[in-house]
């Protein structure tokens, strides 16, 4: 009886646990043909799971990698997610696929991050990318009088996406003391190569290449290939991408109780 008892009392206990388990983080990257893409981001979610022991993590992709993000979120069970996109702006996958995605997933009660971007976090790890392939840590004031800096990113025809790049461009203007011109490797202008002459006709001769993507890739590979200097790897594995990840994820889970709707889409 007394084992009966327990038993009884052991299943009330567990969905009370259940409900209060963390929501399983998703991860969605876009995908690329590039296979050091997959890998980076893979690296990327150990990371992420290295940084909140106990969290379930997975990865899912818009298009061109498995897995897919349908495929994902299909794979998890019953309960509540958060889907964090590995985005840097606003733009159709942040604010179209991703959240239709959640919305087919019937299951689970999902909420969408925010995109990583703009934010503090990445203009650190931007700078430690362009310290890594030379730029001076401490120029002179000779040094940042010629100096610029193009930060090249993907692009969107979507105007909001191209009001984040610029935002983080003026934050890592700030951080370096010289001026960053955003550039786009497709959808948007200026290309790498004209924001690289907006900077010299202003005399800024010493021009560096900060690679604004998550991961190596074609546009990647495009933008540094038109730097006439010093080229920045991708934000790729750098440590800040986690904890902005994470950061990202806990806001969504305190904007708004997941309970409130099926799914509710973050800011």
């Amino acid at each position: 009886m007394i084992s009966n008892q327990l038993g009884s009392r052991l299943g009330q206990v567990s969905p009370l646990r259940a409900r209060h388990q963390e929501p399983a983080l998703v991860l969605v990257a876009h995908g690329s043909r590039d296979p050091r893409a997959l890998a980076t981001v893979t690296e990327l979610v150990g990371l992420i799971r290295a940084r909140r022991p106990g969290l379930t993590v997975r990865l899912g992709h818009i298009e061109l990698n498995e897995p897919l993000l349908d495929d994902t979120l299909a794979a998890l069970p019953a309960g509540r997610a958060v889907l964090v996109p590995l985005l840097l702006s606003r733009g159709h996958h942040a604010k179209r696929d991703i959240p239709e995605a959640a919305d087919a997933a019937g299951h689970l009660l999902t909420r969408v991050a925010a995109p990583l971007g703009p934010h503090p976090l990445l203009v650190d790890a931007l700078h430690d990318r362009l310290l890594a392939a030379g730029w001076p840590d401490r120029p002179t004031e000779s040094a940042r009088r010629r100096g610029g800096v193009v930060l090249a990113a993907a692009g969107s025809r979507d105007p909001e996406a191209a009001d984040d790049t610029r935002r983080t461009a003026a934050l890592l203007a700030h951080r370096l003391g010289v001026p960053v011109v955003p550039a786009f490797a497709s959808a948007a202008g200026p290309d790498v190569a004209t924001a690289v002459r907006s900077l010299t006709a202003r005399g800024r001769h010493r021009v560096a290449v900060a690679s604004y993507f998550t991961a190596p890739g074609r546009f990647a590979t495009e933008t540094a290939a038109a730097a006439p200097g010093i080229a920045a790897a991708p934000l790729g594995t750098h440590p800040a991408l986690a904890r902005l990840v994470l950061h990202r994820y806990d806001e969504a889970l305190t904007a708004a109780p997941l309970a409130d709707g099926r799914h509710l889409a973050s800011a």
